[in-house]
C-alpha cells in the first residue's frame, strides 16, 4: 500500500456527532482550537460506483452493506491519524444528517433533503482549503474535482483512493 501524503500541520476543527439524547434533531458541532493535519472528503456514491467490490455489493439484495464497507474501509485511514475522513452521501430519503463522529476516526455526512451531497462536499472543500488547511477530495465527478480544486483543495480519483484502502 503507498504511503498516505504528508503536510504541514494545521488548525481544523474537530468534527462529532452529538448522539441521540442531546437534541431533538442531530447537529455537526466543530470545536475549535482541537489541531488537526490535513481533511478527506470522500464522495460516498462516486466510491461505492468506483471500487468493483462496493459497487458489487450495492447491486445486490443487501445494497445498505456498500455503505457500510465504505465507512468501514475508510475508518481505517482515519484510525491512522494522518486525516481526518469524511466521507458525504445523499441523504434526500432519510432524516439523519450526521453519524459517526471524531472518536470513531470518521464523520458520516447525509445531505439534507433540499441539497445533493456534491453541494456539501463542495461547501466543505471551500470552507477548510479557504483557511488554509490541507483538503484532499476524493470523487470521479469531474465537476466536483474543478469545484474544490478551484477552491485550493487537492483531488484524486476513487481509483487513486482505492490504494489507500
Amino acid at each position: 500500500m503507498p504511503p498516505l501524503p504528508k503536510s504541514k500541520a494545521s488548525a481544523l476543527p474537530a468534527i462529532f456527532f452529538c448522539r441521540a439524547g442531546c437534541d431533538s434533531r442531530p447537529a455537526l458541532f466543530l470545536f475549535r482550537g482541537v489541531e488537526q493535519e490535513q481533511l478527506l472528503i470522500v464522495d460516498g456514491h462516486s466510491a461505492i460506483f468506483g471500487i468493483e467490490a462496493l459497487r458489487e455489493l450495492h447491486h445486490g439484495p443487501k445494497r445498505h452493506l456498500a455503505r457500510h464497507e465504505l465507512v468501514k474501509a475508510l475508518r481505517a485511514i482515519g484510525d491512522r491519524g494522518e486525516w481526518k475522513v469524511v466521507v458525504v452521501f445523499d441523504g434526500r430519503h432519510t432524516e439523519r444528517n450526521y453519524e459517526g463522529g471524531a472518536e470513531d476516526g470518521i464523520l458520516v455526512v447525509y445531505s439534507r433533503a433540499k441539497e445533493t451531497a456534491d453541494a456539501v462536499i463542495e461547501r466543505l472543500a471551500a470552507r477548510f482549503a479557504e483557511k488554509g488547511d490541507r483538503v484532499m477530495v476524493a470523487t470521479n465527478d469531474n465537476m466536483i474535482m474543478l469545484t474544490a480544486t478551484t477552491f485550493g483543495a487537492e483531488a484524486m480519483r476513487i481509483e487513486d483512493l482505492e490504494e489507500w484502502l
